[in-house]
């Protein structure tokens, strides 16, 4: 373990590796004779695989039984610091990193990532970016914003809706964007939904988002806008959260945004993303790398720390394998759904032309059903089993 601790003392580190390295250094310093305990044959030469390495002690090697209470916080703080610098590290090589070595990254870390969960989002809202928030159901609207609900019918939305930059804790943004979606739309209309982007496009979007806030005790934020844009145009803009801010801007070299930069979001993250070598040329060579180039503002996503936890934390599976609550009379408790999102959701699996003509004329019963809150395939599939 000594030699793991000192090892990157060896290594060629820059001035913020070198920071970050002390500062991790003092958090092991706390628990140091808890650390010596553990048994470490692999001595990464490599900074970001030494952050690894020290990560999976703190995490899975180290005997907890033997810590004190005191101890704790020191743990889990050195485990902050070592994913916040795996972020910043992996982040930073997006800065020189080619398209071939990007694609392979995403391959290598593609469970973790639950990449094919994400892109199911990515492909539900495909051919919703050019459709009035106003005229979507709530439901999508959700999906489009970046909160999860317990109404999203996990049959229909079988993605977490908070990949890419989650707004749950927007709340005035929400509740804005429940009341007036149509004062949204009037600001992403100047994002064109294909095309070139200009930064006279982004301003106007800016002007009118600013716009939607006024006469609300709500500030507007950057982050819920920036999760509009991108949604709008993943092929241009890279949502952020305040959360991963830290690592993003120093991985990039910039003064760490606020949530009011608006003119720096443009310069500062948007231009430096489209001016990296893999951003430029991309070359994709089959469809799966096609589908990363259609959506290559959102990559930069993806080179943050994430684990086993990161997938299995998606916010579809937990609803998914919920149990079945019930109410104190023994019943299930469900949660209803508006009337205009059930028969939206039910005439969209009705389309499936697998779907008998018999279990097509029973749609206001379907309908009747998943308003209630049951799911659309579950209601689906009883009517077939009572009806054949």
């Amino acid at each position: 373990m000594k030699k793991l601790l000192i090892s990157p003392s060896k290594m060629a580190l820059g001035e913020q590796e070198s920071q970050i390295y002390q500062n991790i250094l003092k958090q092991a310093t706390e628990i140091s004779l808890n650390l010596m305990a553990v048994k470490v044959e692999n001595h990464p030469e490599d900074f970001l695989l030494w952050c690894y390495e020290l990560l999976d002690v703190a995490k899975n090697r180290l005997n907890f039984d033997l810590l004190d209470n005191h101890q704790l916080p020191t743990v889990k703080k050195l485990q902050d610091q070592l994913i916040s610098a795996i972020s910043f590290l992996q982040l930073k090589t997006l800065r020189i990193t080619p398209w071939p070595v990007l694609v392979a990254f995403v391959e290598q870390h593609r469970d973790a990532l639950a990449i094919d969960e994400q892109l199911k989002l990515i492909t539900y809202l495909a051919d919703k970016r050019a459709t009035p928030l106003k005229e979507m159901i709530v439901e999508d609207r959700l999906a489009f914003s970046g909160k999860h609900g317990a109404s999203l019918d996990t049959s229909v939305y079988n993605f977490d809706v908070e990949w890419f930059s989650s707004t749950k804790n927007a709340k005035g943004f929400h509740q804005l964007l429940a009341d007036l979606p149509g004062a949204f739309d009037e600001a992403l209309a100047h994002i064109p939904v294909e095309g070139e982007v200009s930064e006279q496009n982004y301003q106007q979007f800016v002007v009118a988002y600013l716009l939607a806030f006024n006469g609300s005790d709500e500030k507007p934020t950057l982050a819920p806008a920036t999760r509009l844009l991108a949604m709008r145009r993943p092929d241009v803009f890279t949502p952020i959260s305040g959360s991963k801010l830290d690592a993003l801007c120093s991985a990039f070299g910039i003064t760490k945004l606020n949530n009011r930069d608006f003119e720096r979001y443009w310069q500062d993250i948007v231009l430096t993303v489209h001016a990296m070598p893999w951003f430029k040329m991309p070359t994709p060579a089959n469809e799966f790398e096609q589908q990363l180039a259609d959506i290559k503002a959102l990559l930069p996503c993806w080179f943050y720390y994430a684990d086993k936890d990161t997938a299995e934390g998606s916010n579809y599976l937990k609803l998914l394998n919920k149990p079945k609550r019930t109410t104190s009379s023994g019943g299930k408790k469900t949660v209803r759904r508006g009337k205009e999102s059930a028969e939206v959701l039910v005439d969209r699996a009705l389309s499936d032309e697998s779907i008998p003509e018999h279990i097509r004329a029973k749609r206001d019963s379907i309908v009747a059903e998943v308003e209630k809150g049951r799911s659309v395939d579950e209601t689906i599939s009883l009517m077939r089993t009572i009806f054949g």
